[in-house]
């Protein structure tokens, strides 16, 4: 008789990196008698992730991010044992006390996405035991950089791994948002014009990945250097106003606040598809937007809000401006193989801050992953595809 399995259990099997890793946690135990507190996408990988820190012996403490957290996450999560203070929310207030949840805790290690744990640290929340963590994101990694001298402790940041760069960031991200385009709006791409905002890794792969369906892309970035790599890479780099008029489709990718505001809505084509890869719910800003507009019309199954503008004008917002492709119908993320690079990347620093070897002293506050991790992470990575 088949046995019916989930979606974790299929994720969970295919993260062939992180169950090799788990079978040397159950040896090493490196997490013994030690609690980790995370504040991170709670989706099925995040699970293959967990699972593998718990078999090294954490008492895992665990929350979210703002509307990315899948109730069947959470429920396998408290099966297997872990604390989770966590629900599908999109409450800033009560995202919040989840945060201060984790932290009463008093977690040993931190695993954060954004900042949200460790920024509340750095404000007065810190209590003797806390050794350090890692921070996923270069969102969190912005946040985070000022506060390295009220944090004192290491905190190894995930993005800045060359691995996450390539892997994640300019292969996943850009192909799980133009797969959650599609996903959303079931339009083609084809003869389309879409600008990309931001040419970092992030950026670089969605602007790619566009391209390849067919799509005439412009790019732009505020920083010239940017701009021009994007300009070799034979991308349009128009004008800021110029690019937002002649676009169809328009992906925010920046790491920053308000990079389209209700001030562009005048600039908006009629039709215009406007959505968000980012970490943080900001980078558009869709409150602005909706007060601009005279009539907001919800797809609620498809995560679409139409905006209608006074002159008849309508432009589409997907997935209320939150992150796309954890968004929406069906949010499927990032690959399974890219997050199962990076969430390795994860667990091996999390180990060497909690032994405090090389690269994972005080000194270490908001820095990139140690080299050695990176080389052994891509060594054990090569191993199993070859």
């Amino acid at each position: 008789m088949a046995e019916s399995l989930s979606r974790i259990d299929w994720v969970g099997r295919s993260c062939r990196l992180l169950r090799a890793t788990a079978a040397e946690f159950l040896t090493t135990r490196p997490f013994e008698g030690l609690t980790i507190g995370t504040g991170i996408h709670l989706e099925p990988k995040t699970v293959a992730l967990l699972t593998t820190l718990g078999l090294g012996g954490a008492r895992l403490v665990c929350t979210g991010n703002l509307n990315s957290t899948q109730p069947e996450t959470v429920e396998h999560l408290r099966a297997q044992g872990a604390t989770v203070f966590a629900t599908q929310t999109t409450d800033p207030a009560e995202h919040a006390a989840s945060l201060d949840a984790v932290l009463a805790e008093q977690p040993d290690l931190l695993l954060d996405n954004g900042g949200d744990l460790f920024a509340r640290v750095a404000a007065g929340l810190r209590y003797p035991r806390l050794r350090g963590g890692t921070e996923e994101t270069t969102s969190g990694r912005a946040r985070l950089l000022p506060l390295r001298e009220a944090l004192a402790m290491p905190v190894l940041v995930i993005n800045d791994s060359p691995i996450k760069q390539f892997a994640e960031n300019r292969h996943a991200v850009g192909q799980s948002l133009f797969e959650s385009y599609l996903r959303f709006t079931n339009r083609s791409t084809q003869g389309k014009r879409v600008t990309v905002f931001g040419y970092g890794a992030c950026g670089k792969g969605t602007a790619a990945c566009f391209r390849n369906g067919f799509a005439a892309v412009s790019v732009v970035d505020i920083d010239p250097v940017a701009a021009l790599e994007a300009h070799l890479d034979g991308f349009a780099t128009p004008l800021r106003d110029q690019a937002i008029r002649s676009a169809d489709i328009l992906v925010t990718v920046t790491g920053h606040p308000g990079v389209l505001t209700a001030a562009d809505l005048p600039l908006l084509r009629d039709g215009a598809i406007l959505m968000n890869g980012g970490h943080f719910p900001t980078e558009i800003d869709a409150g602005g937007l909706r007060a601009g507009a005279v009539e907001v019309e919800r797809y609620e199954a498809e995560g679409i809000e139409t905006l209608r503008l006074a002159d008849g004008r309508r432009v589409h917002l997907l997935g209320g401006g939150h992150m796309a492709n954890l968004a929406g119908p069906r949010p499927l993320g990032n690959t399974v193989e890219s997050m199962d690079l990076g969430f390795t990347l994860q667990a091996r620093c999390l180990e060497r801050v909690a032994k405090g070897g090389a690269g994972a002293g005080a000194e270490s506050c908001v820095v990139p992953v140690p080299a050695d991790i990176d080389a052994a992470v891509a060594s054990a990575y090569l191993d199993l595809a070859r």
